[in-house]
Parts: C-alpha cells; structure tokens; sequence
C-alpha cells in the first residue's frame, strides 16, 4: 500500500459500519485473525479492543474541521473512506463537500472533483469585508472592483461606482466559468 493509499474497500467494510443517515462511520467488531500475539495473547487484544471500540463511532475531529479516522497507525479523511466503501474504489482526486459542511460525511453531501472544481466550492475568506467573494472596495481609485479565480489566473471584472454592479459583475463570471451556487458562502 503507498503511503496516502486507502486500504481495500472490503477491508474497510469489515472494519468499519457506514450510518447512511448520518454519515458516521462505526467501529465493527473486530475479529481474531486481525491480532497477533505479543505482550498479551492476540484473544485478549481482541477482547479488549472489542470492549474498548466495537460499535462505538470512529474518527476523530482534526483542526482544519475534517473527520480523521484511524486504521493501523495511520490516519485517514473519514470522507474519502465512506467515498472508498460506497463507491468501491477510492476517489481519483478530491472529494469536495456539496455543503461546505467538513463533517457531513452523507453519501449524497459528497462528490469527487479535481483541485480547480473544488476550488469553484469554496467559502468567503473571513478576512473578506465585502461580504462577497472576489469583490472589495479600491482606495485608490475609489470603486468597487470586482473579480474572479480561474485555473489559478486571475481575471479581472472591472472597476464599479456602485457596490452592486460590481456583486453583479462577479455572479455573472461565476455562471460563466461554471462555480458552484454554493461558492463563497459565510461558512
């Protein structure tokens, strides 16, 4: 397996049961065949970690608001793992949230996407004072300007009096590069 691999989609659905209204990921019993001996027998290391874990929800909430979960001292996005067990093979490029939600792991919350579309998906920056991505205010020449991120190209919109016109300008070349009606929401 190379290192960011997921691992088989059967291996996973043995480890691991998916709550399709949720879209939290459980522990499954684990059994026997998946320990080994060492300090204490592989029985009791299957004991305990059933007692400890067995039916319990798996993952753990990571800084950047993902759900990690771990299997055999490596951690995985819990979003790309349900992705791997519905789907039956991982996900080509990313997975992007339809919601911006990083913890609604539901099915039907997530699509795969390559790095530009997730991109079209994104939130408003907290540092934005407009209120709407890709448009604020230029001191110097005293408008609105508006623009637009596109294949890591920056295009400009234009230069407005009115706030509006500049709002209107950016949600125009939004339709037109094909962003997703979620882009730019609060969070």
């Amino acid at each position: 397996m190379r290192a960011n691999e997921l691992p088989s989609p059967e291996l996973l659905r043995q480890l691991l049961r998916y709550d399709e209204a949720t879209g939290k990921l459980y522990w499954r019993e684990r059994s026997l065949d998946l320990f080994y001996d060492g300090k204490w027998s592989a029985e009791q290391r299957c004991n305990n970690w059933n007692s400890r874990f067995s039916g319990k929800e798996a993952g753990t909430l990571n800084t950047t608001g993902y759900i990690n979960v771990w299997l055999f001292g490596k951690h995985y996005a819990a979003h790309r793992v349900v992705w791997t067990m519905l789907k039956n093979k991982p996900p080509f490029d990313q997975i992007d949230h339809i919601n911006g939600n990083r913890c609604d792991n539901r099915i039907e919350n997530l699509r795969p996407v390559s790095n530009a579309e997730n991109m079209r998906n994104a939130k408003r920056y907290n540092t934005n004072k407009s209120g709407v991505t890709g448009v604020y205010w230029n001191k110097q020449r005293e408008k609105w300007r508006a623009f637009i991120m596109v294949d890591g190209k920056e295009n400009h919109l234009g230069l407005f009096t009115c706030k509006n016109d500049a709002i209107a300008a950016r949600r125009e070349a939004e339709t037109k590069y094909d962003f997703h009606k979620n882009h730019g929401r609060a969070s």
